[in-house]
């Protein structure tokens, strides 16, 4: 008898019921499956006899690949087993199905509302074949009003929702007899949640389901992630308290981590440009490979072509059906500001096949499972190898079939960083997500969730988070200053009835007895906080989607702009609305700028870029994409040096601007712009020397009307990581940035109400509000603890603090390299045209990179090994 079999008899033997109904509900899903076509993998067995065991685990294979069946059948199994037969078919039952069905069993928590159509068909299937009676709906903030309040007064067998939604569920005084027999909870795509506020925010509410159901199992689906067993145990918590009721010592359940298919077949290649300009510059590729991407789109049946931001989606899509205008209504965009119909209708129109190609930014990156599409394109740098692991995973989205993923470089650089991602890829290096830990502000929401429901003792509740990673750790002082602020608004704020949310009655349990309070937190509930939106909308009254305040503030009536794929002339803004109508071609027109599109080079990625110039500083050159920078890479060992590993290259020269000095950690933008400002202030504390800044993912530069003097600095600590709280703090705008990060902070603990739906506060007036609460606390409530959150979060998050500190211990041990440069390097090209872009209109700026370009290149093509003179 072989191990699968064995576990499987020993299952048999622990359920409640009988081994003879198991094993005939097993046969169902077995049959069920040869009749799609499949046959069961080991590993989607292996989740199904340890959910039957009571297990909890995480289920982690490539996209594709059958985690979904593997977390679902397993309980689908169980409830054949128990399910028992109609004695009648009578109208009566039929009317009476929903009331017939079983109560809530299981819940499936999904990162993107627009994941939950998808899902929902997927769970559907089976339970409609094998004619199983549960209900399975979803409830998310696209849900119509009717089924919300059919589900309030029975929530189906099956509800598939997200951790906003799970979260407004908790605020509800009746959840918990609604939830009294939750067998399972599936957390969809957890690396997404992973390392988030909103990961945290689904950490609590598991804690809260664990305490109501202890039996109940817990079960994760991650595609893409590197620090798997810490995922893992976060999603489970350090403590988990289940005791597991078919195990004979009723002790606490075992975790298993099951590992899917891993041989997944994926292809990366790239569009590889006939001509590579040796100089290149940030974006100058950009449009310039449209027609080979176009070429490559014609090819293929279906694709998806991802961009890294909604404003290179609308860019894209609006090049390509210039290109081929016989393609209208044959492809799409798709980003996450677009109005959900249209949504709605472009995956729609990729399930079916009517759609021959969707540009689209992360919006469509997670299980949205597209079977036609044949190949995905990936505009410029994935900046990450897990993320180009997950997109390529949507093609050839199923077990067997070859997923392939095409790079579209934007400029050569990224040609370099294409062919290192593969190389990580075919590795196993991807990127693993740093969990979160004391977010108080997502606790300090949680507990008025929980004070808005069925109320809470504060001993009871503060064990039940401490059963979570996130706050493990927490204080019992930090818990009895959330306490107090919840009931008081702190030392700051404790004149302000507004502040006095939650109440301590009688039996000393905590409440919010005020329905305007309830209902303002219902409105609340959730992590993310972006820029204040505005609804674009046609004067006719055809809703497009929503831009950012910060956009619109730029626009004039009479401008025009592109959105949703669409040339639109801007009318008036009314109230929360931009009233627009159609425009002419106007090759000036605007393109929308959404925040949050400077992704950072991946620690794991920046590391394979040095592994590839390593090897070309040795003259090795393998993949097609490092041929295609031979030339570039051996004019810049020319010029001036191509660092190895253990190298930092630093290079100086002087030009007409004054005296540049441009440093490689190759570390990532943010951590680069921390360095830059940290080794300016530094260097100001030993000479009086003002600089201009630039950087880039390989590194940065620093421009002054002096010379620095380098040596000497680097001599007396230029590297060092002491005080470096102190000096980040003196040489950047920290004021500023943590005003922004605590507007963040505010909104998510409830400290500011971003107003009523149709009449939402300005962003102008929230960071109004939320400017004055910081003002308020840094003056006179110094420790508060949401303040040093706030602080904390713009080192960690802006700066990535942790990552410099570790650049910074690199750079001691580190060869410096020093290049003395008559002419601007290959490196330090795009480095100066960064800084030259702030200063220059768009099109005097392109034409003074295009003859510093040919002046190069001219220079370059006279003799390779000649440097010459300095501009």
């Amino acid at each position: 008898m072989s191990s699968l079999e064995l576990s499987e008899q020993t299952e048999i033997d622990r359920t409640k019921v009988s081994a003879k109904k198991i094993a005939t509900a097993r046969r169902q899903v077995v049959d069920w499956f040869q009749q799609q076509g499949w046959k069961p993998f080991r590993f989607q067995r292996q989740a199904w006899n340890a959910y039957l065991e009571g297990e909890s685990g995480l289920i982690h294979a490539s996209t594709g690949t059958g985690k979904t069946l593997a977390a679902w059948m397993g309980v689908v199994l169980e409830g054949l087993a128990e399910q028992k037969s109609l004695k009648s078919s009578s109208s009566k039952n039929k009317r009476n199905a929903r009331k017939l069905t079983p109560p809530t069993r299981v819940l499936w928590l999904t990162p993107l509302r627009a994941l939950a159509a998808d899902t929902l068909g997927a769970l559907t299937r089976p339970v409609d074949d094998l004619e199983l009676r549960w209900s399975v709906e979803s409830r998310t903030g696209d849900t119509s009003s009717t089924i919300r309040n059919r589900q309030r007064s029975q929530l189906p067998t099956v509800l598939v929702t997200t951790p906003e939604s799970l979260s407004l569920l908790l605020s509800r005084p009746d959840t918990q007899s609604q939830f009294a027999d939750l067998r399972l909870v599936i957390v969809d795509e957890w690396h997404e949640l992973l390392g988030t506020k909103r990961g945290v925010q689904t950490e609590l509410c598991l804690a809260r389901l664990r305490k109501w159901n202890p039996k109940s199992r817990t079960w994760g689906l991650s595609a893409t992630l590197g620090n798997i067993d810490e995922a893992m145990e976060v999603l489970l918590g350090p403590h988990n308290p289940s005791s597991i009721e078919n195990k004979k010592d009723n002790s606490a359940a075992s975790r298993v981590l099951i590992s899917g298919v891993k041989s997944k077949k994926i292809t990366v290649d790239s569009l590889i440009p006939d001509t590579i300009d040796r100089f290149p510059w940030a974006g100058h590729l950009g449009l310039r490979n449209a027609p080979a991407l176009v070429a490559a789109i014609e090819e293929a049946a279906s694709s998806l072509v991802f961009t890294n931001t909604r404003s290179q989606t609308e860019l894209w899509y609006r090049t390509i059906l210039a290109a081929k205008p016989e393609w209208a209504g044959k492809i799409a965009l798709h980003h996450g500001s677009i109005d959900r119909s249209t949504r709605d209708w472009v995956e729609n129109g990729l399930r079916t096949g009517s759609l021959k190609s969707v540009v689209c930014t992360s919006s469509l990156d997670l299980g949205v499972d597209f079977s036609p599409v044949d190949c995905v394109f990936q505009i410029g740098s994935p900046k990450g190898v897990a993320r180009l692991l997950q997109r390529a995973g949507r093609s050839g989205h199923s077990p067997g079939k070859l997923s392939r993923i095409t790079c579209v470089p934007t400029n050569a650089f990224e040609l370099v960083e294409i062919a290192a991602a593969r190389d990580a890829m075919e590795a196993g290096f991807l990127e693993g997500r740093t969990p979160l830990a004391n977010s108080l502000d997502v606790l300090t929401q949680h507990a008025i969730t929980i004070a808005v429901g069925c109320g809470f003792d504060s001993f009871d509740l503060l064990n039940e988070v401490r059963n979570t990673y996130a706050c493990q750790s927490l204080s019992d002082e930090q818990w009895a200053w959330i306490l107090d602020f919840i009931t008081s608004g702190g030392d700051a704020l404790r004149a302000y009835p507004d502040y006095h949310k939650v109440i301590v009655d009688e039996e000393g349990f905590y409440r919010v007895t005020d329905q305007q309070i309830t209902r303002r937190h219902r409105l609340s509930i959730g992590t993310i906080v972006s820029d204040a939106s505005l609804t674009v909308q046609f004067m006719k009254g055809a809703r497009l989607g929503t831009v950012e305040e910060s956009f619109m503030a730029k626009v004039n009536p009479g401008d025009q702009f592109f959105f949703a794929g669409r040339l639109v002339e801007l009318v008036k803004i009314h109230e929360s609305t931009v009233l627009v109508r159609k425009a002419k071609n106007n090759e000036k027109a605007q393109v929308p700028r959404w925040m949050g599109g400077r992704m950072p080079l991946s620690t794991e990625l920046a590391s394979a870029v040095r592994n590839k110039l390593d090897a070309a500083a040795q003259g090795k050159f393998a993949d097609p994409e490092m041929k295609a920078v031979q030339s570039l890479l051996e004019l810049q060992q020319s010029w001036s040096h191509v660092p190895r590993q253990d190298e930092l290259l630093i290079e100086r020269c002087k030009t007409r601007e004054g005296h540049h000095v441009f440093i490689y950690p190759f570390a990532g933008r943010l951590v680069h712009e921390g360095l830059s400002s940290l080794f300016a202030y530094r260097i100001s504390q030993r000479v009086p020397i003002t600089f201009s800044m630039s950087n880039n993912d390989y590194g940065f530069e620093l421009l002054s009307s002096s010379e620095a003097p380098l040596e000497e600095a680097i001599l007396n600590g230029l590297f060092d990581v002491d005080s470096i709280d102190e000096d980040i703090s003196n040489c950047i705008n920290a004021v500023e940035m943590g005003k922004r990060q605590f507007r963040e902070v505010a909104n998510i603990a409830g400290l500011v109400f971003n107003g009523y739906p149709g009449n939402r506060k300005t962003a102008r007036q929230v960071q109004a509000s939320t400017g004055l609460l910081y003002d308020v606390f840094k003056n006179y409530d110094p420790n508060n603890l949401l303040l040093k959150q706030s602080q904390q979060e713009v080192l960690e998050r802006q700066l990535e603090k942790q990552r410099m500190l570790d650049t910074l211990q690199s750079m001691r041990t580190c060869k410096i390299i020093w290049k003395p440069l008559l002419k601007f390097s290959p490196m330090s090209f795009p480095l100066m045209v960064s800084r030259l872009r702030e200063r220059l209109s768009s099109e005097s700026f392109a034409d003074r990179v295009r003859r510093m370009q040919e002046s190069l290149e001219k220079a370059a093509g006279k003799d390779d090994t000649r440097e010459g003179k300095a501009n």
